[in-house]
């Protein structure tokens, strides 16, 4: 399997998405292989400093960059030798050395950009959508999307609900997903009329289990295994949820140490394996969904680990064959209810 890294995109480029890349070999396979795209001069010396000589990575060199800050679609178009450019290109080319996979902490939106122009979409598919496994209380919740499609139609939310179904059945293990929408209540007659065309786009879906609409609080509550909403929307939520997560966790240190300073070592522990469970690096990072190969997206502060857990991740996805389920899914509801 060919794996592809934007080396030089992420808060922490290119230093903590070489150290993942790196920490990742020891968990490939012989015949797998890493193509480190970024400024050859730079991976090069990061290799030789980290003594690292590896006959699975192959170094692509790519003088340019995106950065965090550039709009999406002209950064593209005028960065062509960019590393997020060059990468996504390596996917597109299906010929024998082509990449499985592209994996990039850079600009989300150069990145859904530059995939959606190279790879292109998938059979069916209108618009590709961010899906975030997002860790709740009772269990593992597909958040779509969460920052590609800010802007939908009700026909993109209805897929983004489909492919969302797939990822949690297939990834996830979830045997029938429930599906359901964000809304700012849960009665019938609440939401705009984008919320509502979706309902009913949902609910004419044979063998979908839809089960309505959540609302924000009850997102934590595993109301459902599978949530819908816009690219705007989802995005606010996870970062919300990161930032009170985090919050809370630094709170009640501070607390417990106002209380008895001897306790807090003995917390130590707890608070570790609870915050694992909420922790986006555990994640790796999001699958563009819907686009003709895989690409997975990282938080912008990736660290070392996050990389590394992106890779041995996106591996599942290509031999759970996700995308092939994700076409029959979309096509079978095409047929039946116009649902694609």
């Amino acid at each position: 399997m060919r794996i592809a890294i934007d080396v030089m995109g992420g808060d922490h480029a290119p230093g903590a998405i070489l150290d993942g890349a790196f920490a990742a070999l020891k968990s490939l396979d012989p015949g797998d292989e890493l193509l480190l795209v970024g400024k050859e001069a730079v991976v090069r010396q990061a290799m030789a400093a980290a003594a690292v000589s590896d006959g699975r990575i192959r170094v692509i060199d790519a003088p340019d960059e995106i950065g965090m800050d550039e709009q999406p679609v002209e950064a593209v178009r005028s960065k062509p030798k960019s590393s997020i450019v060059v990468m996504s290109e390596l996917a597109h080319r299906r010929a024998e050395d082509s990449a499985d996979v592209i994996i990039s902490a850079g600009n989300t939106g150069a990145c859904v950009t530059a995939a959606q122009m190279s790879l292109r979409r998938l059979p069916g598919v209108h618009r590709p959508g961010i899906a975030v496994i997002l860790p709740t209380f009772g269990g593992p919740v597909v958040l779509c999307d969460v920052g590609a499609n800010p802007d939908p139609r009700a026909s993109h939310l209805a897929q983004y609900g489909l492919m969302g179904e797939v990822y949690a059945r297939e990834v996830l293990g979830i045997a029938n997903p429930r599906v359901a929408i964000m809304n700012i209540g849960g009665e019938e007659g609440k939401g705009t009329g984008l919320i509502k065309a979706t309902r009913d786009l949902l609910r004419a879906t044979p063998d979908l289990n839809y089960v309505g609409y959540v609302e924000g609080r009850s997102l934590f509550d595993h109301a459902a295994d599978v949530v819908v909403t816009d690219g705007f929307v989802g995005n606010v939520v996870i970062k919300l949820a990161e930032g009170l997560a985090s919050g809370l966790f630094r709170t009640i240190a501070r607390e417990i140490a106002a209380i008895d300073p001897g306790l807090v070592e003995r917390f130590k522990p707890v608070q570790k394996r609870i915050y694992a469970l909420h922790d986006y690096h555990e994640h790796g990072g999001a699958p563009l969904l819907g686009v003709n190969g895989i690409c997975i997206i990282c938080h912008g502060s990736s660290e070392a680990r996050t990389i590394t857990n992106a890779i041995l991740k996106s591996r599942n996805m290509v031999s759970q064959g996700v995308n092939q389920a994700l076409v029959k899914r979309i096509a079978e509801a095409e047929t039946k209810v116009g649902v694609g």
